[in-house]
């Protein structure tokens, strides 16, 4: 029986030392594959910066490709529920848990001059934290602005949309599609590629780093700048009791690592994909690029005057928007 007690333990205790070696690393699922923006920006800086405070005792390993799990929609709930300790995603694709978050990608709701991720953290820990259950927000930040990306339509006035199917990511680009006069459809990005190609939808509202990071380039033949059309917003979140159970100093790392340092990264990528992506689609003589003027810009921003107002009444963000602007 001693020696029964002595081999239990003695497996439990080898058990529990491969545990503790396998806690050194942090899974982050990506849903995207290794080239996108998100990686650099994002996973191997999170990776460097808290290898480097802790000595290599804790890294970060990016899944890629849906590695833990396919499906852009489930991110948030892989996290919570263990099957990755990190992961990233937008809070359009569950906009119900994001009501008050998802006030930064209305139209004109952040001053365009203002950084999204400074406008998040600014009102994350009095409005937006409890959207965030069972996690510990490591990222928060935006999309450069959305512009349209079309096939086989040229829109120059809202009246161009009427009729046309765009996709849209959550509920804050529906409603500004709708008062648009276009018939918005609520995808995953991973499935626009298909959708445009196949004729499923019509265009895009999203941002111009998609044309590289999901190479919408290939599918498209317009793009449409300057209208009013809000941004994206972002999230990359670690599960909360795999933070509590990591040792003081490597969540000290973390800390360190995370928060605004690791959103002014992601968000500073992001646009540098998007102007790169631009500047392509300009030099690609397969698209067509449009620059609305100002009296076409105007016509929109009349359009979707009443939908950031609506908005954030319907969702009670009012001093939410109001902590994202610095008031």
């Amino acid at each position: 029986m001693k020696l029964k007690f002595a081999t239990l333990a003695a497996g439990l205790a080898l058990g529990l030392s491969g545990l503790a070696a396998q806690a050194g690393e942090l899974k982050f699922a990506n849903f995207t594959p290794p080239f996108h923006t998100i990686n650099a920006s994002v996973i191997e800086k999170l990776n460097a910066d808290v290898s480097a405070a802790t000595g290599g005792a804790l890294t970060v390993r990016g899944y890629h490709g849906g590695e833990l799990g396919a499906g852009p929609v489930e991110q948030y709930v892989r996290v919570v529920q263990g099957a990755a300790d990190i992961a990233w995603g937008l809070p359009g694709y569950t906009s119900s848990q994001f009501g008050k978050t998802m006030i930064a990608e209305l139209p004109g709701a952040i001053p365009v001059e203002l950084p999204g991720y400074k406008a998040l953290w600014a009102a994350y820990d009095d409005h937006l934290a409890g959207e965030f259950p069972a996690t510990v927000p490591l990222a928060l930040w935006t999309s450069e602005p959305n512009i349209m990306i079309m096939r086989d339509a040229q829109i120059r006035k809202p009246a161009d949309l009427a009729g046309l199917k765009i996709r849209v990511a959550g509920a804050t680009a529906a409603e500004v599609a709708n008062a648009l006069g276009a018939t918005p459809v609520q995808m995953p990005i991973n499935q626009v590629y298909n959708a445009l190609q196949t004729g499923l939808i019509d265009g895009v509202f999203t941002g111009a780093s998609t044309l590289t990071d999901f190479k919408l380039d290939e599918v498209a033949d317009s793009l449409i700048l300057g209208a009013p059309l809000g941004r994206l917003t972002f999230y990359a979140v670690l599960n909360e009791q795999v933070y509590n159970g990591l040792p003081a100093d490597q969540r000290a790392a973390l800390d360190a690592a995370s928060g605004v340092p690791l959103s002014e990264s992601a968000e500073t990528a992001w646009l540098a994909t998007a102007d790169a992506a631009v500047a392509a689609a300009r030099g690609d003589a397969n698209n067509v690029v449009i620059d609305l003027s100002d009296d076409e810009i105007a016509a929109f921003q009349a359009a979707v005057a009443d939908v950031v107002n609506g908005y954030v009444k319907g969702v009670g963000g009012e001093a939410a928007l109001a902590a994202m602007n610095g008031m």
